[in-house]
């Protein structure tokens, strides 16, 4: 892999859990992100996956600088940009934008179109000068693939997919080298988010993006990876290239999110065991000790609850070059899928969400 341009190590993002309006007592720690590690190189793309509340969106905003971390270190092009401020800081946010998921709330509208994606040259007066930002903003609004006239209409005259496009626009006024997208197309209608899927593509190759690209629907995110994360209660629990994560998964909990991926063919259907979760999701308040993963997982054992395991590859895969050896946190990663007859289900029936 080329050397990676964004490097992410023991990201932690922790929120104190409080009680009372006057005099507020902290009870707890919501452990939203705890520990996740990744890379990101030029021209990538890197998707992460996992249910609602797994800290997704919270990475997102890691990488952008709208929060801090607790803990950790995002280095970009080396350097550590969780210790910059001021003018360090904003130089850094130029290259590293964010496409945000609502379409519908993240754009202003009390601003035209054009002013909204010519407000990045308001922070950043050197990319454009004043003189040339109206030409600018017409070029971005043609490339996404809307009429450059639209640039004197409102956000509610147009349609989710297209307000998605300006958010895009938005993105890329300044040129960065990396674009953040949390959820871009989950609010749009199917045939609008194929639209969007591609567009960014496109642009990834005009432009030499590199993506990190957040969704919880798994064959989006197939489409558009070269990579993928698989994020389960604030860590990354498996991470390669799509084909070890969609055709040759490890994790028990990677295993099951594929398991409940519709699939067309009737003949593959019926021959597929849909695996079952049992218990809902650990409140990040109150995560399990050792394997966060243990107490939903069939393959659970006493080790599970008294060691962490490390996001590594597997001891048995170590020395080939299989689609297997990716890293993978289980410590039984190695073994055979085997889920219990309660567990199961063999009818065909895809009903379950993977978020």
């Amino acid at each position: 892999m080329a050397e990676p341009i964004l490097e992410v190590r023991g990201l932690v993002k922790h929120y104190p859990l409080t009680r009372g309006v006057l005099f507020r007592k902290q009870i707890g720690t919501v452990r939203a992100v705890d520990g996740v590690d990744f890379t990101l190189a030029k021209g990538e793309t890197l998707g992460i996956v996992g249910e609602s509340g797994c800290g997704k969106s919270t990475v997102a905003k890691m990488l952008c600088n709208l929060e801090r971390p607790t803990a950790g270190e995002i280095r970009y092009r080396g350097e550590d940009i969780t210790r910059l401020s001021g003018k360090a800081l904003k130089a850094v946010r130029r290259n590293i934008q964010m496409v945000f998921q609502d379409p519908y709330t993240s754009l202003n509208p009390r601003m035209t179109v054009g002013d909204i994606i010519q407000e990045p040259y308001e922070i950043h007066p050197e990319v454009a000068p004043k003189g040339d930002r109206r030409r600018r903003v017409r070029e971005l609004l043609d490339v996404v693939g809307l009429d450059p006239e639209y640039a004197n209409r409102y956000p509610h005259q147009f349609s989710g997919g297209q307000r998605q496009r300006i958010g895009i626009a938005r993105g890329l006024a300044l040129r960065p080298e990396i674009i953040v997208a949390d959820e871009p197309v989950s609010a749009l209608d199917v045939s609008v988010q194929a639209q969007v899927i591609n567009l960014m593509e496109r642009l990834q190759a005009e432009f030499e993006l590199s993506y990190v690209f957040i969704a919880h629907d798994l064959s989006i995110v197939r489409h558009i990876s070269d990579r993928v994360g698989v994020m389960y209660l604030g860590r990354i629990v498996e991470i390669g290239t799509d084909e070890q994560i969609y055709d040759h998964p490890t994790h028990p909990y990677t295993q099951a999110l594929l398991s409940a991926v519709p699939v067309p063919d009737p003949d593959v259907r019926e021959r597929r065991e849909r695996i079952i979760l049992s218990g809902d999701v650990p409140s990040p308040a109150n995560v399990p000790s050792g394997c966060r993963f243990r107490t939903r997982c069939w393959k659970a054992r006493e080790r599970c609850a008294l060691e962490v395991p490390p996001l590594a590859v597997p001891a048995e895969f170590r020395h080939g070059t299989g689609p297997q050896a990716h890293d993978s946190a289980c410590h039984f990663a190695a073994e055979r899928q085997v889920v219990p007859p309660g567990e199961r289900d063999v009818d065909g029936d895809s009903s379950t969400r993977t978020h």
